[in-house]
């Protein structure tokens, strides 16, 4: 499904339901520059949601690869875009994934369409970090897997406390990375040289 062009069942529905939204909040919908707001909301809308009605797990299992490989695989500075399910703003910055292969590994950009299918959900930060490690651990079942994310929060940015410069970070860890040393290598790698590229 190409989320630009194909748009799932309700669409029509939701668009009625933010021109009366428009309404309540003191708009005219019937104005120029409102008219045809509601279908681009309610478009965006399923765009921006589109991930309950993908599989991560079929993700992964689609590219999974027999390899010998067991030192640690990193994927960092994902970017990413989520809707907070308190206020439906926007929260957005770049996730960190490391997992160390027992046997089998999976495409690189898959990690990347995992942590695509989980933020496009209604989410929370933890809930998001602790989903993709869950959704590789259970899928390769790798030695152990960690995640780590880093983000803005415009409801806290916009409205709120206001606080334009705060980041949030949120890790979640299993198998090899229960040890300090694994998880200290994984944030060291994190920082270091390969900053440089």
């Amino acid at each position: 499904m190409n989320p630009e062009t194909e748009f799932r069942e309700g669409l029509d529905e939701l668009a009625d339901h933010y021109k009366e939204i428009l309404k309540i909040l003191g708009e005219d919908p019937e104005r120029e520059g409102l008219q045809k707001t509601p279908m681009r909301v309610a478009k965006a809308m399923q765009i921006l949601t589109r991930g309950y009605f993908q599989d991560p797990q079929k993700v992964l299992t689609d590219a999974i690869f027999e390899e010998k490989y067991n030192q640690m695989v990193i994927v960092k500075d994902i970017d990413f875009f989520s809707m907070c399910e308190h206020h439906m703003l926007p929260f957005y910055g770049k996730v960190h994934v490391a997992y160390i292969p027992n046997g089998y590994i999976t495409g690189l950009s898959k990690i990347a369409r995992v942590v695509d299918i989980f933020s496009h959900r209604l989410q929370v930060q933890e809930r998001l970090t602790q989903q993709i490690k869950d959704c590789i651990q259970e899928t390769l079942k790798p030695q152990g897997v960690m995640v780590v994310i880093e983000a803005k929060h415009m409801c806290m940015q916009m409205r709120g406390v206001e606080k334009q410069n705060s980041i949030t970070t949120t890790s979640d860890f299993s198998g090899a990375f229960q040890q300090a040393k694994t998880r200290e290598e994984f944030m060291n790698l994190l920082r270091g040289e390969s900053r440089r590229i």
